[in-house]
């Protein structure tokens, strides 16, 4: 649905204000791609899980178990923070993936309460 002529004012001039405020985030949002936001995640996880291998390593090689568990730590949980940059990016589990796989598909059948209230419509109706 369109917005009024209203609305579209006013919404250009919240977007004025906001590049007026702040032109450096202005322009990291202004990015048509929100790929390009979940790369950087990629190499930021990809960077962090070698940061959490060498820890593992040091601790290993040290005998400082609390290193080589923190150097695990690490690793895990960068690795499922880029393995979610990478689901979002290559398009799995997201919103957008999940209509446009539903698309060709038959509608979703209805849940209990849909069924109940049809019924009764149903029901209401015949006599």
């Amino acid at each position: 649905m369109p917005l009024s002529e209203h609305e579209q004012r006013l919404l250009d001039q919240i977007e004025q204000a906001l590049y007026a405020e702040d032109p450096k985030w202005a322009n990291t949002v202004r990015i048509s791609d929100p790929r390009s936001h979940y790369k950087r995640r990629l190499v930021k996880a990809s960077v962090g899980f070698a940061l959490g291998v060498v820890l593992l390593m040091v601790g290993a090689v040290a005998n400082q178990i609390p290193l080589g568990v923190a150097g695990f730590v690490v690793m895990l949980a960068t690795c499922l923070w880029g393995l979610s940059a990478w689901k979002r990016m290559s398009g799995f589990g997201g919103e957008g993936a999940a209509t446009a796989q539903n698309r060709g598909r038959r509608p979703q059948r209805q849940g209990f309460m849909e069924r109940m209230e049809e019924r009764w419509r149903r029901r209401h109706d015949e006599r």
